[in-house]
């Protein structure tokens, strides 16, 4: 009786709830943010986040003054040649200037300077690059997301496998317990001369089949256990105490595809490549900056010599023991136009705005395929809740059929072939049950993801 209305319960809970159902135990929740946290996928999507974030940090960086030293010290020895015009001195009537004069100069230069510069304006260059790499952030992030949701599905599908294989034991345990009952009658049977030794082989060939279906279980669970590790990162022990009760999940049939990962990701990287148009296009513009600072400049220890002069009979030689500029405060503005490029801004605007045309392209397309792919899973959805409803009233009519074949095997109405057989339909009702339990929570699941609100709704 308790089963039954275990059974009728369960199918009224799938046919009139019309509200969003998907509970998941702490236990479920933590394994699954222990598997976000794992992920390798998943981490280096985020490292990616961070990267384009400090790329953005970069540009920005662009407006922040940036401060220069510098210094230097040169020897100079060299020739100067001088060729003027040549004159005459009235009195004397001497040329000066007679040719080429040739001076012989060295010396010492020593040099420094503290420079700070900064941009003023970029044309919107600035702003609108960081602006496209935000939006590119924010894409990327969407991205990131999206491989939770999968991964989110993977994690909750495993150990709902897990469940599956123990209720699987379970109903061959209660099989091999009511087996054992039979047996003993049998044995008792044939030792009263009621029963052949053919009705007990049958009766052991069930048991060795069943023993074999144990066999498979036990590779499916090790193979289970092992996938949950690598996904997770747990143990037996702790795979072994996530438990929770398998019920079917419940979902709104009115759902939208308008909060999924992939197509916000889409439209963020639809506005960044327009901020990219807007960019290219700042770059018809003229840049302005701002630039000041302190210089230094020493000449030392320099000499010039000259070839005779003639009026003079002998060269000029001269020293300088320091020539020094300091402080030297400068400060100033600067533009830079460039006013014609040879087509090379106009073909960049050109292949940005191609850009953006093949991302809106891709965002119409993909919005398309998710709102089929919601449909699809959404009758999927609908028919897994029938074939649930359908493999409840399969096992309650095995379960009955078992109840009836026993009584009837007692009072000898009916064959042990006949007995076995509805003992093996049990089986395979109460199997089917379980497994269409399962495929209605991936179906339920598989339809939220396409709505971009599974994360949410499972880590809450």
């Amino acid at each position: 009786m308790k089963l039954k209305i275990l059974f009728f319960v369960a199918a009224v809970a799938v046919a009139t709830s019309s509200h969003a159902q998907i509970e998941v135990t702490p236990p479920l929740q933590e394994a699954v943010r222990k598997a976000i946290e794992k992920n390798a996928s998943i981490r280096n999507k985020n490292l990616e986040v961070e990267k384009i974030n400090t790329e953005k940090q970069s540009v920005w960086n662009k407006y922040v003054p940036k401060v220069e030293g510098s210094a230097s010290y040169l020897y100079f020895d060299t020739k100067v040649t001088l060729d003027l015009p040549t004159e005459r001195i009235p009195i004397i009537d001497q040329p000066i200037y007679d040719g080429k004069t040739s001076m012989d100069n060295n010396g010492n230069i020593l040099a420094g300077s503290l420079m700070a510069k900064t941009v003023l304006f970029s044309g919107f260059q600035i702003e609108n690059g960081a602006k496209a790499l935000e939006q590119k952030r924010i894409g990327t992030a969407y991205l990131s997301e999206a491989e939770k949701e999968s991964l989110v599905k993977d994690v909750i599908a495993s150990f709902d496998q897990i469940h599956l294989l123990d209720e699987l034991e379970k109903l061959v345990d209660d099989s091999e317990k009511r087996l054992a009952m039979e047996t003993k009658r049998i044995e008792r049977a044939i030792a009263e001369g009621l029963a052949i030794p053919y009705d007990r082989d049958k009766i052991k060939l069930a048991n060795l089949e069943l023993q074999a279906k144990k066999i498979e279980l036990r590779g499916k669970r090790k193979v289970l256990y092992q996938k949950i590790n690598y996904l997770t990162g747990y143990s037996e022990n702790q795979i072994g105490d996530v438990r929770y009760l398998l019920k079917p999940y419940i979902i709104q049939d009115d759902l939208s595809v308008e909060n999924k990962q992939e197509l916000r990701a889409l439209e963020s990287f639809k506005k960044a490549s327009d901020y990219m148009i807007k960019k290219e296009k700042g770059s018809y513009l003229p840049v302005l900056g701002a630039f000041g600072g302190l210089a230094y400049t020493s000449l030392f220890n320099a000499n010039m010599s000259t070839p005779a002069i003639p009026i003079l009979g002998s060269g000029l030689h001269g020293r300088v023991n320091e020539f020094t500029l300091s402080p030297n405060w400068m400060v100033g503005l600067s533009m830079k136009w460039e006013i014609f490029s040879g087509f090379e801004r106009k073909h960049k605007i050109h292949e940005a705005k191609l850009s953006s045309q093949q991302v809106q392209n891709q965002l119409d397309d993909t919005k398309e395929k998710f709102s089929l792919l919601l449909a699809n899973n959404l009758s999927d959805y609908r028919l897994q809740n029938q074939k649930y409803q359908n493999g409840l009233e399969q096992e309650k009519v095995a379960f009955h059929n078992l109840d009836k074949a026993t009584k009837q095997y007692q009072e000898g109405l009916i064959s042990i072939s006949e007995r076995l057989e509805a003992e093996n339909d049990l089986l395979k009702a109460s199997t089917n049950k379980i497994q269409t339990l399962i495929d209605q929570r991936l179906s339920a699941l598989e339809a939220l993801s396409v709505t971009g609100e599974l994360n949410k709704t499972v880590l809450r």
